[in-house]
Order: C-alpha cells, then structure tokens, then sequence
C-alpha cells in the first residue's frame, strides 16, 4: 500500500457515519408516531376501579346509565305447628310429639276409622293468622304426616279455605264457611311429606291471590282421620313451582 492510500474500512468518515446514524433514530422515531395515531399501541389499563369511558365518536357526549335494583318479592309465609296455641285447634284435633318436626311438636288427629266431610260441613280445624299483600300469586304447601290408615281412613288429606281470597277475576274464592276449598291429598305411604294445596276439580290453577292485604285467617280442616302436620307454608316465589326440598323449612 503506498503511502497517502487509505484503509478500506474507513472509506466512510466519522461524520459522516455520526450523520447516517442520526437519520435513522429520526426514521425510528417517525414509525413509532406513526403506529401510534394508528392504533398499533396498546393503550395504558385504566386503575382498579376506575369506570372506563364508552366507546364513542371524538366530541361525543358519553351518557350514563343508571342500573335501577329489581323489586324484591315477599317472603316465604312460613308457620310452625308449634307457633300456634291451643285455642287455635278445634275438637279431636291435638299437639303431639314429634322429633323431626320444628320444636318437636306437630297437630294431629286421631285414627277411629270413621269419615270426614269436606267445607262448608265444620269437622275439626285449625286456624292461623298470616300477612298477605294484595295482587301477588301464592301458593301454599303443607308438610304432611301420613297416619297408618284404618276403617275408611287413609289419613293423608286436609282442606283449605282462605279469608278475603279472590280468583283472577277478582272473584271471592275458597271462603271459610263454603264449599270451595283447596284439596291437599298426600300419599298412602306413611311418613312425612310436603304437599301442594290444589283445586278440587284439578283443571284450575292452584295459585291464591288475595283482595287486600294485611291480615287473613287460614283454615285447615282435617280431610281424614289420623293425619297431621307440622308445617304451613304459602310462598310468593321460592316454592311457587316445586316443593321444599327440606324437611324444615327456615322463617
């Protein structure tokens, strides 16, 4: 090599190469600008709790909706044979003892083997006293003690009759002192059993509405010798459709 020659790898000078380098930070710099106002970023993720903005046009109003709570039906009228007083129970009919029912006391009937007759005759009953509102569809369950049967008696069916209640016509139904009443026919295996309170010609729907609300007097009349119960339920909801699937039902 003569001299003044210079090596081939500096054929481009320092400046030069301080130069290209420049321009291409400043091409990088460009493309991420670009990829940027094109949505190629992710945008950052909004804090915890924070309410993300609606996706809307630039300048548009984002409007709130306000999420309104779902009205909460009424509770499940629910009541113990043992919440009722003696006073409430009619001849024959008697507290027995029972351990599988709430406070271990259930009503009964005892089993001679004779015949009961349905509404409006007046054989032995029971009453209870239970709130109501007006214009809600309820349906009423009884859990029922099937008696070991004897003479004409299969001792598994009560009758009920409501106060004040109205068909969907708002028409006076299942009035204590009348012939029209809910049947509730349990089993003939004996043993405990929750039982739907159904109309006696099986074509009607068995739900209850009342004309008023407030207070209403439910009367159960024995449909045969020997049987009992320990629980009165009449539900708005929980058990408009199926039966409690618990032996006790909580308040």
């Amino acid at each position: 090599m003569k001299e003044g020659d210079k090596p081939v790898g500096y054929s481009i000078r320092p400046p030069a190469l301080a130069a290209a380098i420049v321009r291409a930070l400043a091409l990088a710099g460009v493309i991420v600008l670009l990829l940027s106002a094109c949505g190629g970023t992710t945008p950052p993720a909004a804090a915890p709790g924070a309410i993300a903005p609606s996706a809307a046009a630039p300048g548009a109003a984002v409007v709130e909706t306000e999420v309104k709570p779902t009205e909460a039906l009424p509770a499940d009228i629910v009541v113990y044979a043992s919440d009722l007083s003696q006073s409430a129970l009619t001849d024959e009919l008697a507290f027995w003892e029972d351990p599988a029912s709430p406070d271990g006391k259930m009503i009964g009937i005892p089993n001679t083997g004779d015949e009961l007759d349905p509404p409006p005759e007046n054989d032995p009953s029971v009453t209870l006293k239970v709130e109501v509102q007006q214009g809600i569809a309820y349906r009423c369950w009884i859990h029922m003690k099937v008696g070991e049967p004897q003479g004409v008696s299969q001792a598994n069916v009560w009758w009920v009759q409501f106060s004040d209640a109205v068909d969907e016509q708002r028409q006076a139904v299942l009035k204590p002192g009348t012939g029209s009443y809910l049947t509730v026919q349990g089993p003939q295996q004996q043993g405990w059993t929750w039982v739907g309170c159904d109309p006696a010609d099986g074509a009607s729907s068995p739900l209850v509405y009342f004309g008023a609300g407030g207070p209403v007097t439910v009367r159960m009349q024995a449909g045969m010798e020997g049987v009992g119960f320990d629980q009165f339920v009449l539900s708005p909801a929980r058990f408009l459709e199926q039966a409690p699937s618990e032996a006790i039902v909580e308040k």
